[in-house]
């Protein structure tokens, strides 16, 4: 616990250092963000520079200095990206294009968007605000839960300004590590916090009274709400509420509020939460059926590697049946029977742990640990057709494809979808007319235009959103979407969508 005993009878004191009146609420990109510090903005403050009439966009810079939404993880060459992917475009759009960008897609849609996000990239050479596009690559990361990334991110760029202090804040919360984030709050003047953040960094360094004189200020200047006071109230002297009943669950918490009702004993299940708070039930401290819950909501937005999954879906035995502990059963059988090599123990667990994937949306994970291995098993029969599908939803989907001989006219049509030739193949449905008419395709003149204006990589998003909507329904943006993709040299992400819109079931 966090928490001591501490009487609040502390009179009201006169300290407002580093606060800010909150009448208007900040900008936020994602509006759970902890509102933990007194100006944090969606954009930098100022004035922005408007465009010119009637002639190209100017952007200016600092000579010598380095763009922050330059930072990336990854060189553009590893992402298989050009490093130029903005082109001429403007930061402001690019940046609502990548907000804009849903996680509910294919997971080959979602590897390719991560790839956008993480790498380093040169900024635009349009109309440009500083740090625009940083911010948006952070709030999608954050959108998919992907708080490591995020993290590492944005401590590569430099957590000083107060837009990017307040996301790398939210992240420490979530992942355990706030002693951190308030050391930092402490010594970075710059980065003035708001009265609850202030008092849950007090609190947290051991200085309860300072804490308690705190709250009585923000309480006695309006600067702290009723449902704000409650809880930080009962954070600082819980032994005042023993035996009261729980605080009302807040609609939208923020991750200041989540670590507070936790520390308080009233922790709220993450499970209505948004993806990003689901990392707090991976620490070690959370019990084995919340972290394979998490893992498993992490890793069907792309946040959680199927290494990482797997390692907490065997962790230990089931102690009891039913919904997630059959499914975790079942792949353990499953994993088990790889593990000996016995073929006809692996055919036999095969069938249960892969409709436990189905049921679950875990197909590609499971793909990406068991498909090479199946497939050098040579299975026969049903475990042997059944490997195959599998087998194209990994990244060995061509080689797979390549070595095995089709019996049916489905499986011919899903061979030929993995070696890209088209030519000749009888599609099922309307679905495969789409997918085999998306191979033959170009791009339509909204999204040509980008391409020839060199807007790399807005068109890379526009194909995702295609990508998207087709594979929820939209036949017609199955073969538009794919277009794109190959017009743009992402032969592998087109063909990988195209097998997951057949093998998958997630078309709505």
């Amino acid at each position: 616990m966090w928490t001591r005993p501490l009487r609040l009878g502390v009179a009201i004191g006169v300290m407002v250092a580093g606060a800010a009146a909150k009448a208007e609420q900040p900008l936020s990109a994602i509006d759970w963000l902890s509102d933990s510090i007194a100006t944090p903005a969606g954009r930098p403050d100022g004035p922005v520079i408007n465009r010119v009439p009637e002639t190209e966009p100017i952007s200016v810079a600092p000579l010598g200095a380095t763009s922050r939404d330059a930072v990336g993880l990854m060189p553009a060459r590893v992402a298989g990206l050009p490093e130029n992917l903005w082109g001429p475009g403007d930061s402001v759009t690019i940046a609502r294009a990548i907000r804009a960008e849903r996680f509910d897609t294919l997971p080959a849609a979602q590897t390719l968007l991560f790839r956008i996000l993480l790498m380093e990239q040169a900024p635009p050479t349009g109309e440009m605000e500083e740090g625009q596009i940083l911010l948006a690559r952070l709030d999608k990361l954050l959108d998919l839960g992907a708080l490591d990334q995020a993290q590492a991110l944005v401590e590569r760029a430099g957590p000083t300004d107060p837009a990017l202090f307040r996301r790398w804040f939210d992240i420490s919360l979530l992942t355990g590590q706030e002693d951190r984030a308030c050391a930092a709050m402490r010594a970075n003047p710059g980065v003035a916090p708001t009265f609850p953040a202030r008092i849950f960094c007090l609190a947290r360094g051991g200085d309860w009274n300072a804490a308690a004189l705190t709250l009585e200020t923000g309480r006695a200047l309006g600067f702290i709400t009723d449902e704000e006071d409650a809880l930080l109230a009962r954070f600082l002297d819980p032994d005042l509420f023993e035996g009261e009943p729980p605080l009302p669950a807040p609609v939208r918490p923020s991750p200041l509020i989540f670590r507070m009702r936790e520390a308080v004993g009233e922790y709220l299940p993450t499970t209505t939460l948004p993806v990003a708070f689901a990392r707090a039930d991976l620490r070690p401290t959370a019990g084995w059926k919340a972290r394979i819950g998490a893992a498993e909501r992490l890793a069907r937005t792309g946040a959680l590697t199927p290494n990482q999954l797997l390692g907490v879906w065997t962790e230990r035995e089931p102690a009891a049946s039913g919904g997630l502990w059959d499914r975790v059963g079942a792949l353990q059988d499953f994993d088990l029977a790889m593990l000996s090599g016995d073929r006809a123990e692996i055919a036999r667990t095969l069938q249960p742990a892969w409709a436990a994937m189905v049921s679950a949306e875990l197909e590609v994970p499971f793909a990406q640990l068991y498909a090479a291995r199946l497939a050098g098993l040579r299975l026969k029969g049903s475990a042997g057709a059944l490997a195959f599908r599998i087998g194209l939803l990994s990244d060995d989907y061509e080689e797979i494809a390549q070595a095995y001989k089709p019996q049916t006219t489905e499986e011919t049509f899903l061979a030929g979808l993995a070696r890209g030739e088209v030519t000749g193949l009888l599609p099922l449905n309307s679905l495969g007319e789409a997918l085999r008419d998306g191979f033959k395709a170009t791009p339509a003149p909204t999204q040509d235009r980008l391409l020839r204006e060199g807007r790399v990589g807005e068109a890379i998003l526009s194909a995702i959103d295609l990508i998207t909507t087709g594979a929820g329904g939209d036949i017609a943006d199955v073969t538009r979407g794919l277009a794109l993709l190959r017009q743009l040299g992402l032969e592998e992400v087109a063909r990988k969508c195209s097998l997951q819109m057949m093998l998958l079931e997630r078309r709505g």
